[in-house]
């Protein structure tokens, strides 16, 4: 009988995906409060309508339209009336 454990497949599982990602599309509409992007680091911008959470989740502040753009070569996103 073996004294230790096996380093087989078993012993090595991956870790649970943290569901990042953009989660409304550009064009939908949004109420205040929604979440729009889940992100690590600021690779998305807040634009109008759109606040910075701590961990850099993009939420949106004002009810409106979703909208998608570049300001000054970053990705940025708003939420317009």
């Amino acid at each position: 009988m073996a004294k230790k454990k096996s380093t087989g497949a078993s012993q090595h599982r991956r870790p649970k995906g943290k569901r990042l990602g953009v989660k409304v599309a550009s064009g939908q509409k949004v109420k205040s409060g929604m979440i729009l992007v889940r992100q690590r680091g600021s690779g998305i911008t807040a634009g109008k309508g759109v606040k910075l959470g701590r961990d850099f989740t993009l939420f949106s502040v004002a009810d409106g339209v979703v909208k998608f753009g570049k300001k000054l070569g970053k990705k940025m996103v708003s939420v317009v009336k």
